[in-house]
């Protein structure tokens, strides 16, 4: 656990992330990170979840129409 201060940037309120968490994040300066509700609060995430919740649904479009695909393809 990392206990993490608001402090002033600029005009904005903000916090720094210690080096173990964007390590374990696997982002660095200029990525971009995204929040999400949880259950028990709010989530930190590296990956779009919406782009995945479409990915998600390109891939099994993809599996059940793959003969379609293929025929397209040619």
């Amino acid at each position: 656990m990392h206990a993490l201060k608001i402090t002033q940037i600029g005009n904005s309120l903000g916090v720094i992330l210690p080096k173990e968490v964007l390590a374990r994040l696997k982002v660095s300066k200029g990525d971009q990170i995204f929040m999400t509700d949880a259950p028990d609060g709010m989530r930190v995430t590296q990956s779009d979840p919406v782009f995945e919740q479409q990915m998600k649904a390109a891939r099994e479009i993809m599996k059940s129409r793959r003969h379609v695909l293929r025929e397209l393809a040619k």
